[in-house]
């Protein structure tokens, strides 16, 4: 018994060794979500860690196009929550993505921002010329790959004016990049989810997209394959009541 006693803790002991190596915890949970949840799951992950001893949640944060592609590429993930279907659905055809665990969980609005100093009057109707309307560049998520700018592609279009703007759109690589670009003045008008303008004291909100004008924008989610058990109840918190509340107060919509 002491001669197997003995390799066991040698084993234990070079185990530990390696976790600690590859910086990795027992009760990790790596969650990769759309760049638009940043702040809301950022408040809800420190919540849940106070009131789980134990538990470190892991957040990366980028363009769904950007997560869906590491994670297909191998980068570590238990939880997948992107800004629109399609991404969610290139996970799951993969079978990256644990079907029986996906739900959608929020909802979200478009909105047109400007430069809080640069107001302007905007009317959300085909006869108005929104090209003419403004100076510089429109920025908003690049629409090949970018939920936010699939969204607005779709959004200008229903209006007639995407074919007069799209070469004074500037894509870029997530929403919030868009954001950041219409705050510092580099880009006169942005397109960006209103739960984004409500958390910014640099830009104003000119006008808002009507439902019609675009797909639905839904934030479906899931657990991928390795998902760990403290994954599976963390995932569960994000559905509950208690995390529907903050949700709500930081301007998203709950799918019921």
């Amino acid at each position: 018994m002491g001669k197997w006693s003995a390799m066991f803790r040698v084993l234990l002991l070079l185990t530990v060794q390696l976790l600690v190596a590859n910086g990795v915890q027992a009760g990790d949970i790596k969650v990769s979500a759309a760049a638009s949840l940043t702040d809301v799951l950022s408040e809800l992950s420190r919540a849940y860690e106070k009131s789980h001893t134990g538990v470190l949640i892991k957040t990366s944060f980028a363009g769904s196009s950007t997560l869906a592609k590491q994670i297909e590429n191998g980068a570590p993930a238990d939880i997948f929550i992107s800004a629109d279907k399609d991404w969610t659905d290139y996970l799951e055809k993969r079978n990256l993505l644990t079907k029986a665990t996906r739900i959608d969980l929020l909802t979200n609005e478009l909105v047109l921002i400007a430069p809080l100093n640069r107001t302007q009057s905007i009317t959300m109707a085909r006869d108005f010329d929104l090209a003419a309307s403004f100076t510089g560049k429109l920025c908003t998520g690049e629409p090949a790959y970018v939920p936010a700018g699939k969204y607005a592609q779709q959004a200008l279009s229903y209006f007639g004016w995407w074919s007069a703007l799209q070469l004074r759109l500037v894509g870029t690589e997530d929403v919030r990049t868009a954001l950041a670009f219409v705050e510092r003045g580099e880009c006169a008008l942005g397109i960006v989810y209103k739960t984004d303008a409500l958390l910014s004291k640099k830009v104003t909100v000119v006008a808002s997209f009507p439902a019609e004008s675009h797909l639905p924008i839904v934030y479906p989610g899931g657990l991928t394959k390795n998902a760990s058990p403290e994954a599976q109840a963390f995932w569960q918190f994000l559905q509950s009541a208690e995390a529907a509340m903050v949700f709500v107060r930081y301007g998203f919509g709950i799918v019921q």
